[in-house]
C-alpha cells in the first residue's frame, strides 16, 4: 500500500461528509422529505456531525503528540514495509525528510546491510503468523552511514485486516551510548595521556604473565617516577606539567612494541611491562631504551628543558609472579633510587622489602616511642683543643625499646622526616633540652651550654625557629644556653623568611652551627651570607687526615676559612691521638669523640660535671 492509497483507505473510514459542513464540494440535493421526517433526519445528523468532529479531533491530537515528542522518532510501515508516516523527530534522528522517506523501503532507509535478512523476516513472522516483533536496543543507520543507538519498539492497527499497519517507535540513545562509553574509558583510561590506568594495566600485565608463562618467557617490569615533577607544576604551571605528560607519553610509545605495556598509574609515575626472551641482555637493551627517552630535552613555557626519571625494576618470575606482585616491587626499587638521586636506575632486591617492612614497623612504632617514653637525650661534651676542659655538650636523640636492641638515629630519623612526625620530634627535642638545662642550672653547673640540631623538614613548617625561642623563653633561659647545628645543605635551600629569623636569632646571641661542614655543597660562597659562628668539621675529613695529604690539606683549609671568618671550629669524630695532635698543631678550637667521650645519659653527665669522673677516655666504654 503506497502512502496514497493510504490517505485513500483512511477517508473510506471516515463519516461522510455533509454538504452544509464542506460548501465547496459538489454533491446531489433530493427533493426535502415529508414534515415528520425533518426532526429525525436533523437529529442523525447531528450525530454523524458529533462523531466525524470528535474523530478528526483524535486524529489531530494524536498527531499533535506524535510530532511533539522531542527525541522519539516515529514512523508508520504497510505490510510492504514501505513508509506511510515520518515524524520529525525521525528527520532529526535519522536525516530523512518526509518527502524522501514515504514511500521507501524500510530496510533502504534505516537498516544496516547485516541486518536486513533478519528485519524483512521479523516483519513477515509478525505479518502472516503473529509473532510480535521485541522490544529492545539496536543500532540503525542514518542518512550519511553513521550508527545510532536507539531503543525501538513496535506496535501494529488493523491487525486482523488485509492492510495492517505496523508503527516503529525509536527512542534516540545517543547520549547515554555516549555517557556509558565516556564512563567506561573514565575507569578503565587515563584522561590525559589516554593510556590504561593502574586497574586496566594490572589485567593486561595478568594476561601477559599468563603468555609468558606459557611459552617460558622472562619479563620486565619498570616503575617510572619523574624527577621533581611538583617543581615544574609549580614554577611552571599544571599547563606544562600536563605538556610534559603528553609528550613522555608519545615517546614511550615510539618505542614500545606490540607485546609491551604502558601504563600511567599517577600524577607523574608510569609502569612499564617488556616481555624478555633472553632476561640479562634483554633487560639492559630495555632500560637503556627507556633511559634514551629522557636524552632529548623536552620543549617547556618555550624552553628547552632536561628532565630526568628514576627507575625501579622488578622481574618474573624472580621478583613476582603475579601483576601486582611485580609492580608493588617494581615500586620499592623505584623509591630506593629515588633516595639516591636523579636519574637513578636501581633492580629490586629483597632486602630491600625486607628493609621497608622494617621501616613501615618503626613508623608506626616511633610515635607510640614517643608517647610511651621510650626517646631520650643522650649528651656528648666538646672539649677544648688545648685544655681537654668540657666547653659544650651536644644533645643526641636515643631510642631505646622497652625489648630488642636500641634503634639508631641514622635509622628512625629519615623516617620521621619522610613521615613528618620530626616535627613533633622536633619539638619534643627542643623541649627536653631546655628542661635539662633547668635542671642542671638549678644544680650549679652554669658553664656548659647545649647545642640540638635542627633538620631541615623542621624548618619547612612555618614559624618552628620562633617556637624555639619561644621554649627558651618560657624555660626562662638565656640565649647562651641553648645553641642549633644546621647542614650547610639546609642553609642553601633556606628561604628568606627562614634567614629572617636566623637572623634575629644570630643577634640575639644564640650559636648557630653549620654542621657536617665539608659534605654538601661545594660553594663556600654561602658563608658570607648566612648567619653562622661556628663550623663543625666532618668526621670523613679528620679520620685519614693523619697519613693522607689530601685530607690533611683540606682539614687545614678549613679551619683556616673557618678563622679567618671569626668563627669557632668543631672537629667531629676524633678517635686517636694522632688525631688529637694533628688538630692541635692545625689550632683548631674544639674537639668532639670517642677519644675524650662517647654519648652518655643525663645522669652521667652531672657526675662528670662534678668532677667525680675525668681526662680523656673517662667514659669511654
Amino acid at each position: 500500500m503506497t502512502a496514497r492509497d493510504f490517505r485513500h483507505h483512511r477517508d473510506l473510514e471516515r463519516p461522510k461528509k455533509h454538504p452544509k459542513a464542506f460548501p465547496n464540494e459538489r454533491c446531489q440535493v433530493s427533493k426535502p422529505p415529508p414534515a415528520e421526517d425533518v426532526d429525525l433526519h436533523d437529529a442523525g445528523r447531528e450525530e454523524i456531525e458529533l462523531v466525524r468532529r470528535q474523530y478528526l479531533e483524535s486524529e489531530q491530537r494524536f498527531r499533535t503528540l506524535l510530532e511533539s515528542l522531542p527525541k522519539v522518532a516515529v514512523q508508520g510501515y504497510d505490510r510492504d514495509r514501505r513508509v506511510i508516516y515520518w515524524n520529525e523527530g525521525s528527520t532529526r534522528l535519522y536525516g530523512y525528510t518526509p518527502e524522501e522517506a514515504l514511500g521507501e523501503l524500510l530496510e533502504d532507509l534505516i537498516i544496516p546491510g547485516p541486518m536486513r535478512e533478519g528485519v524483512i523476516q521479523a516483519h513477515s513472522a509478525w505479518i502472516e503468523e503473529g509473532v510480535a516483533i521485541p522490544a529492545g536496543e539496536l543500532e540503525l543507520m542514518h542518512k550519511t552511514g553513521e550508527r545510532i543507538s536507539v531503543y525501538s519498539q513496535h506496535l501494529m492497527l488493523n491487525e486482523h485486516t488485509d492492510a495492517p499497519l505496523l508503527f516503529c517507535v525509536d527512542v534516540d540513545l545517543s547520549d547515554q551510548k555516549r555517557a556509558h562509553r565516556d564512563l567506561e574509558f573514565a575507569t578503565r583510561f587515563d584522561r590525559l595521556t589516554h593510556l590504561p590506568n593502574r586497574q586496566t594495566f594490572e589485567m593486561d600485565l595478568d594476561n601477559l604473565l599468563e603468555s609468558c608463562r606459557r611459552v617460558g618467557n622472562s619479563l620486565a617490569t619498570l616503575y617510572l617516577d619523574i624527577d621533581h615533577f611538583v617543581e615544574i607544576n609549580d614554577a611552571l604551571g599544571y599547563d606544562q606539567g600536563d605538556r610534559l605528560l603528553v609528550e613522555l607519553t608519545r615517546r614511550l610509545r615510539e618505542c614500545q612494541r606490540v607485546t609491551d605495556l604502558v601504563s600511567r598509574v599517577s600524577s607523574d609515575e608510569f609502569v612499564l611491562a617488556f616481555p624478555c626472551g633472553h632476561l640479562a641482555t634483554n633487560v639492559e637493551r630495555v632500560v637503556r631504551r627507556i633511559q634514551n627517552v629522557f636524552r632529548k630535552p623536552f620543549v617547556l613555557d618555550g624552553r628547552e628543558r632536561q628532565v630526568t626519571a628514576c627507575l625501579g625494576v622488578a622481574l618474573f618470575p624472580d621478583n613476582g609472579e603475579s601483576s601486582r606482585e611485580l609492580i608493588r616491587n617494581a615500586d620499592v626499587a623505584k623509591n630506593r633510587a629515588k633516595l639516591e638521586g636523579r636519574g637513578t636506575v636501581r633492580f629490586f632486591q629483597q632486602k630491600l622489602h625486607d628493609e621497608l617492612v622494617r621501616q613501615h614497623y618503626l613508623s608506626s612504632r616511633l610515635e607510640e616511642a614517643l608517647d610511651n617514653g621510650e626517646l631520650s637525650l643522650h649528651f656528648q661534651p666538646q672539649v677544648s683543643a688545648v685544655s681537654g676542659g668540657i666547653e659544650n655538650l651536644e644533645a643526641l636523640l636515643r631510642w631505646e625499646p622497652p625489648e630488642g636492641p636500641t634503634i639508631s638515629p641514622a635509622e628512625f630519623i629519615p623516617l620521621a622526616e619522610r613521615s613528618g612526625l620530626i616535627h613533633r620530634l622536633g619539638d619534643w627535642v627542643i623541649e627536653e633540652a631546655c628542661h635539662q638545662q633547668v635542671a642542671w642550672r638549678a644544680k650549679g653547673f652554669h658553664r656548659h651550654r647545649i647545642d640540638i640540631n635542627i633538620s631541615g623538614r623542621q624548618l619547612t613548617r612555618p614559624g618552628a625557629l620562633k617556637r624555639f625561642e619561644d621554649t627558651l623563653q618560657r624555660h626562662g633561659l638565656a640565649p647562651q644556653d641553648i645553641g642549633i647545628e644546621l647542614t650547610e645543605n639546609i642553609l642553601i635551600e633556606a628561604d628568606e623568611t627562614v634567614l629572617e629569623d636566623l637572623w634575629r636569632l644570630y643577634h640575639r646571641g644564640i650559636r648557630i652551627a653549620i654542621d657536617d661542614f665539608g659534605i654538601g655543597y661545594s660553594s663556600l660562597s654561602y658563608l658570607k651570607h648566612f648567619p653562622a659562628t661556628a663550623l663543625k668539621i666532618d668526621r670523613s675529613f679528620i679520620q685519614d687526615a693523619p697519613t693522607q695529604p689530601k685530607d690533611r690539606a683540606i682539614l687545614e683549609g678549613a679551619i683556616l676559612i673557618g678563622h679567618r671568618l671569626g668563627l669557632e671550629v668543631v672537629a667531629e669524630g676524633v678517635e686517636n691521638a694522632e688525631q688529637l695532635s694533628l688538630l692541635r698543631d692545625l689550632h683548631c678550637d674544639l674537639i668532639q669523640g670517642f677519644f675524650f667521650f662517647r654519648p652518655m645519659p643525663a645522669q652521667e653527665i652531672e657526675r662528670l660535671l662534678s668532677g667525680f669522673v675525668g681526662g680523656p677516655g673517662g667514659l669511654s666504654g
